[in-house]
């Protein structure tokens, strides 16, 4: 926008100061012709007075010289009787302009040789023809110096407008900028993001209204989070009396399954209400450096792979590669992926965790050299959903990613999961 409001005032001043500087050209040009033509009709008549007065002297020419020579026209005088003085004047008497001012018309003329004034003088003796010539580039004298400052006035003034109206324009987009990045972290998950009430009133009233909208929604997802949390709450009580039901059953084995049933419905309340309590900025898409927490994940997985006797294998890159996750959910999918290998793998059973960008996708690979994933669903274990591959396929599936296990029956069970670069 800064860049469009100063095109577009550097393309109105240049026309403003063409339409000034052309006509201020001109009139240079003309003052200079015409202060050229005024010195020559001066010298003209001063000369065509001192003839009048003293055509009959016989010392005519001397008296004349200084004035014939001390000027910058180049004055030259024909007398009655064809005799020249000063300048020369070749063949005047075929000379039509000479020819018309011995008719007794004073006039002057300018063409592309320059200007000449003529001015007759009469006499007893006829009519003497007084010239007084100014050349082109006396005509033009001072023109150059003139035009170059007033064009070089005109380019100031233009720049000087630019700068002017740059300065504006960074005064209406900086306060839009920030709009928009309070607008980005937003869409980033970070609720506590607002917008600066400056600028423009047009701006002020756009970032109060982004402010509400962000008030509006932190209010919605708290208000959602209670009724949830709330719900979950009370479907604690009748599963407590379900257990304790349960817990009445004679038959061992039926007591057995029903108590697994009660806990893994436990277990799921328990996450429900777990996610109810997360902080309001993980509801939003967000972002995150994939290489720092697969890392992290890795390093708080260590220590029990170190101690069932477990070789990890990690390749990372050694830059960030983001993708469109925030870093808790990223998190859950990386352990959702570890925690099934040491759930269903024997002990000592080495496992891998590749992280690496392929094209414009950030591919991540957990493998082990265990069984593999078998033909039918194994069960579910004590306390749990038998739903993580699934909760993570979701997570994934957020930020336009794809997860994929291999095929089941074959050996080495190994999860892909591939997400575009960059956010969501």
């Amino acid at each position: 926008m800064r860049r469009q409001v100063s095109l577009l005032v550097a393309a109105i001043s240049a026309a403003i100061v063409a339409s000034f500087v052309i006509p201020l050209l001109l009139l240079v040009q003309t003052l200079a012709e015409d202060r050229g033509m005024a010195i020559a009709s001066q010298q003209a008549n001063i000369v065509a007075v001192l003839v009048s007065g003293l055509h009959e002297n016989p010392r005519l020419a001397d008296v004349l010289q200084p004035t014939l020579t001390n000027s910058p026209a180049r004055t030259s005088v024909v007398l009655a009787d064809g005799t020249v003085l000063g300048a020369p004047w070749p063949d005047a008497a075929a000379d039509p302009e000479y020819q018309r001012a011995r008719l007794g018309a004073a006039f002057s003329v300018r063409d592309a040789a320059g200007g000449r004034v003529y001015v007759p003088v009469l006499a007893d003796g006829g009519v003497a023809v007084t010239r007084a010539t100014m050349t082109a580039a006396q005509l033009a004298e001072g023109v150059p110096l003139a035009w170059v400052s007033v064009i070089a006035l005109g380019l100031l003034l233009t720049e000087v407008s630019v700068l002017v109206a740059a300065r504006v324009g960074r005064g209406v987009s900086r306060p839009l900028l920030a709009v928009a990045d309070t607008a980005h972290r937003l869409r980033e998950g970070d609720l506590g993001a607002r917008a600066p009430l400056a600028g423009p009133p047009e701006t002020v009233e756009l970032g109060s209204a982004l402010n509400g909208l962000a008030d509006r929604i932190e209010q919605l997802l708290a208000a959602e989070r209670e009724n949830v949390r709330s719900l979950a709450h009370r479907l604690r009580t009748p599963v407590t009396a379900l257990r304790l039901e349960a817990e009445q059953v004679e038959d061992p084995v039926g007591r057995a399954e029903l108590a697994e049933l009660v806990g893994q419905l436990q277990a799921s309340i328990d996450g429900v209400v777990r996610d109810a309590q997360r902080p309001l900025r993980e509801d939003l898409p967000g972002a995150c450096d994939a290489t720092a927490v697969v890392a992290a994940r890795i390093d708080y997985w260590r220590p029990l792979a170190e101690d069932q006797g477990r070789a990890v294998a990690v390749s990372l890159p050694s830059g960030p590669l983001r993708v469109g996750l925030s870093e808790l959910e990223l998190s859950d999918v990386v352990d959702i992926g570890i925690d099934n290998i040491f759930a269903h793998t024997p002990e000592g059973t080495a496992f891998g965790v590749a992280l690496s960008r392929v094209g414009e996708e950030v591919v991540l690979v957990l493998s082990d050299e265990g069984p593999g994933f078998p033909t039918v669903r194994p069960a579910a274990r004590q306390g749990t959903s038998g739903m993580g591959l699934e909760i993570a396929r979701r997570l994934v599936g957020r930020a336009r990613g794809i997860l994929e296990t291999s095929p089941a029956g074959t050996p080495g069970g190994e999860v892909r999961i591939r997400m575009p670069l960059g956010t969501a």
